[in-house]
């Protein structure tokens, strides 16, 4: 009787441990009832990314448990990863494609699993948000980043008669590019010079080149404009700040920077090197891409969506847009409010 007693316990036992291990349905749960979410960065050595990478795994806390991947500026390399992601049954996904029009076949497979997906910091096509109702987007609006850098640089214009330094009233200006048809290197470009004519100043391009984003690559472009018009520019402006802290590096090697030598140079993004470049007056001005609020909204969304809870400013934290869209806006900022942004 005492081997039958004791078989039954452990059967039951068994039964139990068993009835523990399947709970949560067919996706698998991060523990203590927090929604496993995926998160793919299109590469992680990315500055601004990187904020938000930051901002995704301090505002997780609680809320999901996050497996964050580096897509290493490959798409394959991406996809690759989402299909683990699925096939690991994770319960949401946050992308940020390194091609953007990546998203419409991203949306595909999810939905053939029915894995909800926030799409980061890069816009998918219309067309494809409107695949499923189970995707969104977090991001800001590129034009208004242009806009603002713009406006930094006609403030200086107006301010210092002496920016116009060949007295033509035409302020010749270096333009250096992001990835190229990326949406924020586009718009941002387009947004910014016109900023300035619209204020009524009259532009001249001088040369426009990509650095894709990077401040080695900034400063290597910088270094040729220099050589080739050097004493022709008198502005810079730049789709992100690691790519106006390259032009910089540049334009110090140049003698700026130095007694009454300057050159003003827009970045965007606010980044730590950024503000502090602003702090130290070698960089004019920055727009503040909200990396803070784009990691925390995405997340929210991610988890929230993964739990099959309802979506609305109130759950999100943040105003919904068309059902799909999150905008967080941007901020101007320069040496008098750096500190505040810090």
């Amino acid at each position: 009787m005492k081997k039958v007693g004791t078989a039954l316990l452990a059967a039951a036992l068994l039964g139990a441990t068993m009835a523990g291990c399947s709970s949560g349905g067919n996706k698998e749960s991060g523990g203590s009832g927090e929604p496993k979410v995926g998160v793919a960065i299109y590469k992680f050595d990315d500055t601004f990314m990187t904020g938000v990478r930051n901002s995704i795994e301090k505002n997780a806390s609680g809320i999901a448990k996050v497996d964050i991947v580096d897509s290493q500026n490959s798409q394959p390399t991406q996809n690759d990863k989402i299909d683990l992601f699925l096939t690991k049954k994770t319960n949401s996904l946050i992308i940020n494609p390194v091609d953007r029009t990546a998203a419409g076949v991203i949306i595909d497979k999810a939905k053939g699993k029915d894995t909800p997906v926030v799409f980061l910091n890069r816009e998918p096509l219309p067309e494809d948000m409107k695949k499923w109702d189970k995707v969104y987007y977090v991001g800001a609006k590129a034009e208004e980043s242009g806009t603002l850098s713009g406006q930094i640089i006609v403030d200086y214009w107006k301010a210092n008669p002496t920016a116009d330094k060949n007295g033509d009233g035409v302020l010749q200006y270096v333009m250096l590019k992001g990835e190229p048809g990326h949406q924020d290197a586009e718009l941002r470009t387009q947004y910014s010079v016109q900023a300035v004519e619209d204020a009524g100043i009259k532009v001249e391009k001088v040369a426009e080149d990509t650095a894709m984003w990077d401040r080695v690559k900034g400063q290597e472009k910088m270094a040729a404009f220099l050589a080739a018009n050097g004493d022709k520019i008198e502005a810079v402006f730049a789709n992100n700040d690691d790519m106006a802290l390259g032009a910089i590096e540049a334009l110090k090697a140049s003698g700026y920077f130095a007694g009454d030598k300057f050159m003003p140079v827009v970045g965007v993004d606010a980044t730590a090197p950024a503000l502090q470049a602003l702090e130290q007056g070698t960089m004019l001005g920055t727009v503040l891409n909200d990396a803070e609020n784009q990691g925390k909204a995405a997340v929210t969304l991610a988890s929230l969506l993964a739990k099959g809870s309802e979506i609305n400013k109130d759950s999100v934290g943040f105003e919904i847009t068309d059902n799909q869209y999150v905008w967080i806006p941007y901020q101007k900022v320069t040496k008098d409010n750096a500190a505040d942004f810090k």
